[in-house]
């Protein structure tokens, strides 16, 4: 047996005991893995079946099911070298099948239904393997890429022609296509790679498309997975697609809206916030609320105020992307419900600005730049200056950015265009309140003074009684002759 061969230690790593791997993996390399089983005991070999294209009439749904069968066998695509002929044999046969489904018309007859979905629940439908990388980051590391793709993206790409033909037929489907069915695809969703999930999500949308009496369970389902990866595992890669999904769902939903799909908004779209991996799925979780908010304006309230709730507080990658969301939903907030929620709101853009990050005080000078925003504003601006003059007038001539400094006089320009009356009362007022705020600290430190030498003398006192016990046979006592 050879011996375990060990890496030398670093000059580094004798000094430093946390060595650099144990605090972050360096970049991993785009690697391939496989999640299908990867031996067959009985590994049938393929042979090559005539062409699709140069078979009779009479004998294309027969060849027809026979290539499906064919496709059916699975191969280990870890080994790069192993049974390249058959491989090979059932590419081209996927390829085959792809172009007869896209261009052959009445080739989908009832007994070729359960055929297909044998063929699509056996390539596609597998436990996915574990992370290769335990501190795998999305935003930083390579996904783990699927091995047997060359096979697989046929099959995707024959079974989305399948839903699409103009000669499916869902009454027939709806045997194969079942709530198991869903749920197996639904966990696919977890796969590392991009391109499967990609695939995914036009599957799962045609398929919401074409299945009425499948909607309630996806959207369900869809929820679950949200509520498991929100409070759970805070772990799931299809997020995003699953969004993108419920972007086209939610812009159909008929009016007025059912409380289940309120309920799904406020507790779970919101929620999801919450999530550290924001940034991979930020963008299609706002188009969401987005789209909630223009089917029923009385939403933005709530929604406004679960955001306020959930804002971060020490990353400023996320607050940057919250603020951009909220720009997005004031871009279409009905007057009314402003009003309702202004003063909640202008506080937190108070403490936004005032942020010693530069860029989530640009982000929320940038509301100004907003013609929609500025004439809510506007309209709003008795009560809005009040909030907000404090907060600009110090951060102006306290903050180390000359961008935001810059940024903030031209808001406060706009305030003073916009009343001038009021602007030159709140200066005023700020500057006596700063006056008495100058003064109340005078005094609290004049105060603190006095308060230390009183206790300098008090500690003076009880030296000199010590000294005095000190003395042999109370002499300190005695008076002197």
């Amino acid at each position: 047996m050879e011996p375990k061969v060990t890496s030398p230690i670093t000059a580094a790593e004798k000094v430093d005991g946390f060595s650099r791997k144990s605090v972050r993996r360096a970049r991993q390399r785009r690697s391939h893995g496989s999640s299908q089983f990867r031996y067959q005991s009985s590994q049938v070999e393929l042979t090559p079946l005539p062409l699709l294209k140069d078979a009779p009439v009479s004998e294309l749904h027969d060849l027809f099911c026979k290539k499906l069968q064919q496709c059916c066998i699975i191969f280990d695509f870890m080994d790069c070298v192993a049974d390249l002929k058959g491989k090979e044999i059932k590419r081209a046969a996927l390829n085959e099948l792809v172009e007869c489904i896209a261009t052959g018309r009445g080739l989908l007859i009832e007994p070729i239904y359960p055929e297909v979905m044998k063929m699509i629940s056996v390539n596609i439908f597998r436990t996915l393997p574990p992370s290769e990388n335990p501190e795998f980051d999305p935003e930083e590391d390579e996904p783990n890429l699927e091995a047997s793709w060359p096979h697989l993206q046929l099959v995707y790409e024959f079974f989305l022609r399948f839903l699409e033909s103009p000669d499916f037929q869902p009454a027939i489907a709806k045997r194969y296509i079942d709530q198991k069915f869903v749920l197996q695809l639904l966990e696919l969703f977890d796969s590392e790679d991009p391109r499967e999930r990609d695939f995914l999500k036009t599957v799962l949308h045609r398929i919401y498309g074409k299945f009425l009496g499948l909607r309630a369970f996806i959207r369900k389902h869809i929820n679950n997975i949200f509520l498991w990866f929100i409070y759970e595992s805070e772990h799931f890669n299809g997020v995003a697609e699953l969004l993108e999904i419920l972007g086209s769902i939610i812009n159909g939903f008929a009016l007025p809206l059912k409380a289940e799909h309120k309920q799904f908004l406020l507790k779970v779209l919101i929620p999801l916030h919450t999530s550290r991996t924001l940034s991979l799925f930020h963008a299609q979780l706002a188009y969401c609320i987005v789209q909630f908010l223009e089917k029923d304006a009385t939403l933005t309230e709530p929604v406004l105020r679960g955001l306020l709730k959930f804002w971060p507080k020490t990353c400023t990658q996320k607050e940057v992307m919250f603020l951009g969301e909220l720009e997005e939903i004031l871009d279409v907030i009905e007057p009314s419900q402003f009003i309702r929620v202004q003063e909640t709101l202008f506080k937190r853009l108070a403490k936004c600005i005032s942020s010693p990050h530069f860029q989530v005080a640009e982000r929320a000078l940038y509301f100004w730049n907003n013609e929609y925003i500025l004439s809510l504003i506007e309209e709003n601006c008795g009560g809005i200056l009040p909030i907000m003059f404090g907060t600009l007038y110090r951060v102006s001539k306290e903050h180390w950015n000359q961008t935001i400094v810059s940024l903030i006089y031209n808001v406060l320009k706009t305030f003073m265009e916009m009343n001038s009356a009021l602007f030159d009362e709140l200066t005023a007022s700020y500057k006596v309140d700063r006056q008495r705020e100058m003064k109340r600290e005078r005094d609290r430190e004049e105060l603190w003074r006095r308060l230390d030498e009183m206790q300098l003398r008090k500690l003076k006192g009880v030296d000199e009684l010590e000294e005095l016990d000190e003395l042999p046979n109370g002499q300190g006592l005695l008076c002197p002759d």
